[in-house]
């Protein structure tokens, strides 16, 4: 996913002439990214900047995208790292880990620090009932979260949720054992 940077907001704050938009080069390789410019009134489509690392003033007429100035350099190292993300694979019906996860583990117990943020989300396949998911999705979270603690990382910077499997890798029907589907996943900030 890119980056998109407004800067000089004025124009729709205060009724200056122009603002301009920036569209950084992400440094995940997610999938690119593009910013559209539409008029506000006729919402007609006046340009678009879709390579990274551009700008382009928005005034009253066309936008054209031009490559970025250097003088973004001091942005670009006061912003955050992204985000990493670790998936983990569980056996089937249980908290725990599928033996293909346990490097994935280990790996990311090395990169938690105590000032890490990180978000926990569990899932599970279509086999068993709601509830049952939901609760076994859960319990797999909190079994990850225990590792991390142990590791130093507060339990207030762990945030766990669990989502059953409402959110599935691999759609599957009801009832359907897929292992993609009973997964941990932890995204480090």
């Amino acid at each position: 996913m890119r980056r998109i940077v407004l800067l000089g907001m004025c124009a729709a704050l205060t009724g200056c002439a122009s603002s301009r938009v920036v569209l950084l080069e992400s440094e995940a390789g997610g999938a690119p990214g593009a910013v559209a410019v539409l008029d506000p009134k006729t919402e007609v489509d006046r340009g678009s900047l879709t390579d990274a690392n551009t700008e382009a003033w928005l005034t009253g007429g066309p936008v054209k995208a031009r490559p970025l100035s250097a003088n973004y350099d001091a942005l670009l190292s006061v912003m955050p790292p992204p985000p990493k993300v670790f998936t983990l694979y569980f056996i089937e019906g249980a908290t725990k880990l599928a033996p293909e996860s346990i490097q994935t583990l280990e790996e990311l117990r090395r990169i938690v620090t105590p000032a890490s943020d990180v978000q926990i989300t569990g899932h599970t396949d279509t086999t068993g009932d709601a509830s049952g998911n939901d609760k076994l999705s859960l319990d797999r979270a909190f079994e990850v979260r225990a590792a991390l603690v142990q590791e130093g990382l507060p339990v207030a910077n762990a945030h766990v949720t669990g989502r059953g499997a409402r959110e599935l890798r691999v759609p599957t029907g009801q009832g359907v054992s897929e292992p993609a589907n009973r997964r941990v996943e932890v995204i480090v900030r």
